[in-house]
């Protein structure tokens, strides 16, 4: 098996053992005699997945029975869209915090269905950051206010979450999980599975009752999230193999614990960005009070020198370093799955093509 080191900002590597497991049990699942993708989402073997992937997420966030946890389909982008269909009314605000392109996504969607204040906006800033919570201007009266809490393009992650009077809700779609944070502070928090949790194609949604029970009546029922909570996310089909996925990557977790994974976290972060800070010839693009821990993005002294460090690094066995389209430069994403000895390889790299043409 020729494994190499992922660094793409998702789809993201997944746990190896997860995979494994997977693997195993494709064709027969426990002796079922099925598959997980062909089984009935009303089954009792699917019914048990089912069930403990909501314990497992629900265990790790440290969520009561006050919320609802939701696995949807359409990612974090179908989000952007359904939380203004349910709670942005005619003649109501809602604050939004625009620190890079998703943020951007999520105001641009916001907008096409009410009125949006943005609270801050630091989105074109370089070296790139999040706003400072004393330059946020939020609105009296906002049905919400959004945030998210980490650029994945940037490389920005949000440091301390703002205190606001209006219902919280964040994208945490690249670092949930990944460091320490008390999540009920939120109203709603969601994410596309992709980076943390998952394969593509999914969405954990965690909302909580009363603020559900708010949105708009007169939707239809697959956009309402108080529709897919009384069914438990079983409205439709669900994504059944992508919430299996999570399933195996949440029991994981909670084996090795949150505390361990974000302390290897910071590890994998510090290997790389104090190579950063030690050299004349990589520079660090998000401002250092912001960096992030999942999505470390640098530039090298010129367009084609990164060419030539993208091109060798991916034969050395180190793939998807190229920063976004709309970014550019290197982009290395190490979210919780990615093992230390790929960042350690990342790091022996930077030095010895910095040393032949520095």
């Amino acid at each position: 098996m020729a494994r190499i080191y992922n660094f793409c900002a998702g789809p993201a590597v997944l746990p190896l053992e997860a995979l494994q497991e997977a693997q195993a049990d494709l064709v027969d699942y426990k002796g079922s005699g099925m598959s997980v993708m062909e089984m009935s989402h009303r089954g009792k073997e699917y019914d048990a997945i089912h069930n403990e992937a909501i314990a497992n997420c629900k265990e790790l966030l440290g969520l009561g029975d006050d919320y609802a946890l939701l696995f949807l389909q359409g990612g974090a982008s179908m989000q952007f869209a359904m939380i203004p269909m349910n709670f942005l009314g005619k003649s109501q605000s809602a604050d939004y915090i625009n620190a890079g392109s998703w943020g951007a996504k999520a105001i641009k969607e916001a907008g096409l269905i009410g009125n949006v204040n943005v609270a801050a906006d630091c989105q074109k800033d370089i070296p790139t950051r999040m706003p400072e919570l004393s330059e946020c201007n939020w609105t009296d009266g906002a049905v919400y206010a959004h945030i998210t809490t980490n650029e994945t393009i940037s490389g920005a992650q949000m440091k301390e979450i703002p205190k606001v009077e209006a219902p919280l809700i964040a994208d945490m779609s690249s670092d949930i999980l990944s460091c320490p944070r008390d999540y009920t502070q939120f109203a709603m928090f969601y994410a596309g599975a992709q980076k943390n949790l998952g394969p593509s194609g999914l969405a954990l949604v965690a909302i909580k009752k009363e603020f559900a029970a708010r949105g708009n009546v007169g939707l239809p029922s697959m956009l309402r999230y108080q529709s897919h909570m009384e069914e438990n996310s079983l409205l439709n089909t669900p994504p059944c193999f992508g919430i299996y996925m999570l399933c195996l990557t949440t029991r994981l977790l909670k084996q090795k614990g949150l505390e361990k994974v974000y302390a290897e976290n910071r590890e994998k972060a510090a290997l790389v960005y104090n190579t950063l800070d030690a050299s004349q010839f990589y520079r660090g693009t998000a401002k250092r009070d912001y960096r992030s821990d999942m999505n470390i993005t640098f530039r090298l002294p010129s367009v084609e020198l990164e060419t030539l460090f993208i091109k060798q690094a991916s034969e050395a066995g180190m793939k998807q370093l190229k920063g976004h389209r709309s970014f550019g430069g290197i982009r290395a994403s190490i979210y919780n799955a990615f093992p230390i000895a790929g960042v350690q390889c990342l790091v022996d790299f930077m030095r010895d093509f910095e040393q032949r043409n520095g």
